[in-house]
C-alpha cells in the first residue's frame, strides 16, 4: 500500500466486516421469538459431508414461537434432528416424518441474562477484532512515513482518520449491543 487512503479503505472494509460478523452472530441468539436464522449455523452430516441446515432445508416461521424445517430429502430428517440436539440451542424437535417443528419456549429471567452475557461477549470480541485492525492500520500509516512515501503531517492526518474510523466501528457495535440487549430483556 502506497497511500494512506488505501490503508484507510484497508481498515474500513476490516471493520465493516467486523460489524457484519457481529449481526450474523447475534441473529443466531435466541430471544423467545422463532428465528431461523437460530438454526442458520447448524451443519447437518449429509452423505459424510457437514453441509449447513438451510442447504438441505426449508426453514420458515409459521407461528411465532415455532420454526418448521422442511428438508428437500426426507432421508436426512434424523440426521438435522441429530445436529439440532448436538447444537445445545435449548430446544427439542419434534419429528413428525416429514418435517422437524421446534416449539420456542419462553425465557426466564436467568437465561435472559445469560444470553445477554454471551452478546457482550461476541460484541467485546469483535471490538478487539476492531481495535487489532487499528493497530495494523497505525503501523502501515507510520511505515509509510517512514519509507518516506508520505510527510509527518499526511502521517498524523491518517492516524486519526483511522482512530476516528475505529471509533465509529466501535459506536455501531455498542449500539447494535443495545438493541439486542433491549431484544432479549424485553418479555
Amino acid at each position: 500500500m502506497d497511500t494512506v487512503n488505501q490503508v484507510l479503505d484497508d481498515a474500513n472494509a476490516k471493520i465493516a466486516k467486523s460489524f457484519e460478523t457481529l449481526k450474523i452472530k447475534f441473529a443466531g441468539l435466541r430471544t423467545g421469538k422463532a428465528s431461523p436464522a437460530l438454526v442458520d449455523g447448524i451443519k447437518v452430516d449429509y452423505y459424510g459431508a457437514p453441509t449447513p441446515i438451510k442447504n438441505l432445508a426449508t426453514i420458515s416461521t409459521p407461528e411465532p414461537r415455532q420454526i418448521k424445517i422442511a428438508p428437500f430429502d426426507p432421508t436426512v430428517l434424523a440426521e438435522m434432528n441429530k445436529a439440532i440436539l448436538a447444537a445445545n440451542l435449548g430446544v427439542t424437535p419434534q419429528n413428525d416424518g416429514k418435517v422437524l417443528r421446534i416449539t420456542i419456549p419462553e425465557l426466564n429471567e436467568e437465561r435472559r441474562k445469560e444470553i445477554v452475557k454471551v452478546a457482550k461477549r461476541e460484541a467485546e470480541d469483535q471490538k478487539v477484532v476492531m481495535r487489532n485492525v487499528r493497530r495494523d492500520a497505525n503501523e502501515l500509516v507510520k511505515k509509510l512515513q517512514k519509507d518516506a512515501k508520505i510527510t509527518e503531517d499526511e502521517r498524523d492526518q491518517g492516524l486519526v482518520k483511522v482512530q476516528k474510523a475505529t471509533d465509529d466501528g466501535i459506536a455501531k457495535i455498542d449500539a447494535e449491543l443495545k438493541a439486542k440487549e433491549a431484544e432479549v430483556m424485553s418479555v
